[in-house]
């Protein structure tokens, strides 16, 4: 078993705008610390970029740059997608085909969006998951905040079985890194 780090929607314009996503200075020191451990183990660490033309999030403007907090280095792979789902219509799968990848860390932005349909994608392509559950947020909603949007989710994703892989909720410390042997 092999892992990646997906590193989902870490962007300025999400990030970088008032209200802040809850938990977000907090959520990127704990994507950083991940990202270090995967790369210090050999696990591909793969940078997920959402754009939306007319928006924030336009390719090459400020806000669809990665925040300035965030670490980054050469040997990181960047994807970019048009939907909440990392693998519709873009080039994730074979990325992660291409290096044998059967495990995938997951964090980033938006839990109840991006996080929860990528992690449901990946299972259902037969990856098991390790979502971070402290590295991943949300902005507070009408409904629920922020923080209640992401324990609900570490609660609810793990308990899929129906899929046949693991979905886990595991916190960034306790996170497995499967490296090539």
């Amino acid at each position: 078993m092999t892992s990646a780090v997906l590193v989902i929607d870490v962007q300025s314009a999400l990030f970088d705008n008032d209200p802040h996503p809850w938990d977000g200075e907090g959520t990127i020191r704990r994507i950083n610390r991940i990202t270090a451990q995967a790369r210090e183990t050999g696990v591909p660490v793969i940078f997920i970029q959402h754009e939306a033309p007319g928006s924030a999030l336009e390719v090459s403007t400020e806000g669809w740059q990665l925040v300035a907090d965030r670490r980054v280095e050469s040997s990181d792979l960047f994807v970019r997608k048009t939907t909440s789902d990392s693998f519709l219509r873009t080039d994730l799968g074979a990325v992660l085909k291409e290096r044998e990848i059967t495990d995938l860390i997951i964090c980033g932005y938006a839990t109840e969006f991006c996080v929860d349909t990528t992690t449901r994608r990946a299972a259902d392509l037969g990856y098991s998951v390790q979502l971070a559950a402290d590295a991943h947020t949300t902005h507070d909603k009408p409904h629920a905040a922020a923080d209640e949007i992401r324990r609900h989710h570490n609660q609810t994703l793990p308990s899929i079985k129906s899929f046949g892989v693991e979905i886990s909720s595991v916190d960034s410390e306790d996170i497995i890194f499967r490296a090539d042997p």
